[in-house]
């Protein structure tokens, strides 16, 4: 993994308890309202896309699509994940922050 501002934040709000990974953990955060912003693998299937953009929609959580399952498991130190939530808003802003500055 080359090094990467938003991948450290990332893996910063694992390690802070921030951030949780798994479809049914972020669904469930989305439901409740403690996800501020859900991530996606570009490489995750049509169907697993789809339903999170539906689920975000709905519940009103912004969703971006960010790198790859491999480079996403990487930041929190697992082999490969598809989906991310983070759950604080401090964490939100520095990500975006850091996306904004990639592009």
């Amino acid at each position: 993994m080359e090094n990467n501002k938003v991948l450290s934040y990332i893996g910063l709000a694992k390690r802070a308890g921030k951030c949780l990974s798994g479809e049914e953990k972020v669904l469930s955060k989305i439901r409740i309202n403690e996800a501020k912003l859900v991530i996606i693998a570009v490489d995750a299937s049509e169907n697993t896309t789809k339903k999170f953009k539906d689920k975000c929609n709905s519940y009103h959580v912004p969703l971006i699509q960010y790198k790859n399952r491999s480079e996403l498991g990487q930041s929190l130190g697992v082999a490969e994940r598809v989906v991310i939530a983070i759950t604080d808003d401090g964490f939100v802003k520095m990500i975006m922050k850091g996306m904004e500055k990639e592009m």
